[in-house]
């Protein structure tokens, strides 16, 4: 195992530790940035509101660090891919760990538990859960939770009812500021360009999903008038240039990955957001207000998260895939026998379309975002303007990251080694 180091706390010794000081393990999902983002909103409630002296320790989610890179996470720990509980056991021994905050990761949250680390698990998803998930979840978690969400399907009903310590919260998001003053332009000219989740685990190919959307979406908003956008999110800046040369993109086209902060100044600075639709994207933009189209679906909570999104805001601001690539209803069908069932058929179907189908797949993205940018433009010079862009997250409220921070606070309250010294 190697040990990273990232921000060291003032105060600090040379092995990590502060007499007083309590010791936290922080982790998110590998899987796109979102569960880092909710990390560091809930970081960042930790440090404005905790009266005690708290020492962050990071474990794995080595995709999602950069957006950490302005919290006090003191030191890194990579885990191997077969996670060993015994090193586990010593990490967690070595560096005091006192709790733990977990975001989706189940099977490292019930391995910390197993070293006898509290935790408080967050789980953004509560949707997507079938029995099949059972043995990766940590339904007897000290604080399990689970994020507001539209609709709860029955299946993720039955396996919430099973969790001995259930908290319901409203979106775990970071305070993005006010929501725009002005109404959406009818015109837009300055766009924000989103792809998230594309080194998901066991995803061997995830070069297919910008190779196929990315050159698609930079003519559709070329095509409708855009004069600028920037491309963000986990996408390796040589291959999106690369895209980009390929195609006829706005004459202002940057790229590049950006901390969380900038990304939201990018976002309530933009026109029009076009973002894979990844939950915490599409929360923090209806925080905002910004006017925001969904990009075809790349994994299965995608399907639920455009959907979500479309039904609150009362339009259909989505775009599918050609029947070609998937099947969103057998996609969801599939989950009953497993989540992996179902993300072979998506991944699959988007490999497949990038082999053999990539001209006529980009086409048909292309085309159908067109319409969607025609349909947005005709909506906004309405009045009032609809749809209220704000609708998602007041469904589900945006207090969150102040509630989990809570949360975990209560916890190191009750728990009696709380407030020992680090030795």
């Amino acid at each position: 195992m190697r040990a990273r180091t990232g921000i060291t706390t003032a105060g600090t010794t040379t092995a990590g530790t502060t007499a007083g000081t309590t010791t936290v393990a922080v982790a998110g999902v590998e899987c796109g940035w979102g569960s880092s983002g909710k990390l560091s909103a809930v970081l960042s409630a930790l440090r404005a509101h905790s009266s005690r002296r708290l020492r962050f320790i990071g474990l794995a989610s080595g995709l999602g660090r950069p957006l950490l890179a302005e919290q006090p996470v003191e030191r890194w720990f990579d885990l191997p891919d077969e996670r060993s509980d015994q090193e586990l056991d010593r990490i967690v021994r070595a560096q005091r760990v006192q709790a733990a905050l977990v975001v989706l990761d189940g099977v490292l949250a019930k391995a910390l538990r197993a070293c006898g680390v509290p935790v408080v698990f967050v789980d953004s998803l509560p949707f997507l859960w079938t029995d099949g998930d059972r043995p990766d979840l940590p339904l007897d978690a000290e604080v399990y939770c689970a994020q507001r969400c539209v609709e709860l399907p029955p299946e993720g009903a039955g396996v919430l009812a099973d969790v001995h310590r259930l908290r319901w919260v409203d979106a775990v998001i970071a305070d993005g500021g006010t929501v725009r003053s002005s109404p959406p332009t009818p015109h837009p000219r300055r766009a924000l360009l989103n792809l998230g989740g594309l080194r998901a685990p066991h995803l061997t190919d995830w070069a297919s999903y910008p190779q196929l959307v990315l050159p698609a979406a930079l003519e559709a908003l070329t095509a409708s008038g855009v004069t600028e956008v920037h491309i963000a999110g986990n996408l390796p800046a040589w291959l999106a240039a690369q895209l980009v040369d390929s195609c006829a993109h706005p004459p202002v086209t940057t790229v590049g990955a950006l901390r969380h902060q900038d990304f939201l100044h990018r976002l309530a600075d933009c026109d029009v957001l076009l973002t894979s639709p990844g939950l915490t994207t599409l929360l923090e933009a209806g925080q905002l207000g910004t006017p925001t189209l969904c990009l075809p679906p790349q994994n299965l909570s995608q399907i639920f998260n455009g959907r979500f999104h479309s039904r609150v805001l009362g339009a259909d601001v989505r775009l599918r895939w050609p029947p070609e690539v998937f099947d969103e209803e057998e996609a969801l069908a599939l989950r009953a026998h497993g989540a992996g069932k179902a993300l072979d058929l998506i991944h699959g179907g988007i490999a497949r379309a990038a082999d053999l189908g990539r001209h006529r797949t980009a086409a048909a993205v292309r085309e159908g975002l067109v319409e969607k940018l025609r349909q947005l433009a005709s909506v906004a010079a309405t009045t009032p303007p609809a749809p209220d862009w704000t609708a998602l997250t007041s469904a589900v409220g945006t207090a969150g990251a102040a509630q989990v921070a809570d949360a975990l606070l209560r916890l190191l309250a009750e728990s009696p080694e709380a407030d020992q010294p680090l030795r």
